[in-house]
């Protein structure tokens, strides 16, 4: 590992920056990054490549009828699984193509009283692998802008929206719909929405720092103007994330369990637990019905999480 302490210029004179100047460029980088995240995920109609979830819920059992009397609980069928597949979120690395090192493009550090252009091995140690350290936390920051995490509504404060299609929708049977006297009339299966989920990119924040030092082509210092430092290190934090070959690449993954940092809320599926609420109608003198509808507490059958990593 090659933690590197770049040169800066203070009033005309060359100086190592402090840890706390270093922080302040890595957290440069990482907004930089959030302006045009590399690896990114999208909300899709089917298809996607992350894994996907499971809504369940419960149905009425089909109706059983008689002409002479009414059928028995025990020849009724119970209510039945309804299960709905989630599959709508796609990740993509997108193609990066970073300023080429040319031996003089990096920041300079002093080392045994002479000055070195950092290689890209110190500029990955001392910048890049800071910054995705801080991108694929848990935490749902600024400092985490330009990943993802999931929500509850399709609002949420410091983060943009990527879909208005939710990318789970948790639902159960509407116990309200189904009544003795409709049987035969109502659908077998009436849902209801309890939670949607969605999914949300998180903001950046710009963060003021002190641009080094590099090495001109004629040999000279000079402090690096923000906008090309900027790019520069957008251009390889993008690269990093994508093609980290050292285990800093950025990844995502959906399930119950599995690698990585959760984001934002679990994604419940919840169904009902009942064992059936019998009931029966009579219509006439040969038609007698009976039918058993969903009833029961709410439980959660399972709850998927969205997770960041680095890979």
């Amino acid at each position: 590992m090659a933690v590197r302490t770049p040169l800066y210029y203070d009033s005309g004179n060359l100086k190592e920056m402090s840890t706390v100047m270093v922080d302040q460029i890595v957290n440069q980088i990482v907004y930089q990054y959030s302006l045009n995240p590399s690896v990114k995920l999208s909300v899709v109609s089917s298809g996607g490549n992350l894994s996907g979830m499971s809504d369940t819920r419960l149905q009425a059992g089909a109706v059983s009828t008689d002409v002479s009397a009414f059928p028995s609980e025990g020849t009724t069928e119970e209510p039945q699984t309804v299960t709905v597949d989630y599959d709508k979120v796609s990740f993509t690395n997108e193609s990066t193509t970073p300023t080429a090192d040319t031996g003089k493009t990096f920041p300079v550090y002093l080392s045994s009283g002479n000055i070195h252009a950092m290689t890209l091995t110190d500029v990955k140690d001392t910048f890049l692998h800071p910054a995705i350290d801080l991108l694929t936390l848990g935490s749902t920051g600024s400092s985490q802008g330009g990943t993802y995490t999931v929500h509850t509504a399709s609002a949420l404060a410091n983060a943009s929206l990527v879909s208005a299609t939710p990318i789970f929708i948790d639902t159960k049977a509407d116990t309200s719909a189904y009544s003795a006297g409709t049987i035969g009339d109502h659908a077998l299966d009436n849902p209801t929405t309890v939670t949607s989920y969605y999914l949300h990119k998180l903001d950046g924040s710009s963060s003021s720092f002190t641009a080094p030092l590099f090495i001109r082509s004629d040999n000279n210092l000079q402090t690096y103007p923000d906008g090309t430092f900027n790019s520069l290190m957008q251009g390889w934090i993008r690269k990093t994330a994508t093609s980290s070959t050292d285990g800093y690449a950025i990844s995502y993954n959906i399930g119950t369990s599995g690698l990585g940092n959760t984001r934002g809320s679990g994604i419940a599926n919840t169904i009902l637990t009942g064992s059936g609420n019998y009931q029966t109608r009579y219509v006439n003198t040969d038609d007698y019905r009976a039918q058993e509808f969903p009833d029961g507490a709410s439980s959660t059958a399972a709850t998927y999480y969205l997770r960041v990593l680095k890979s």
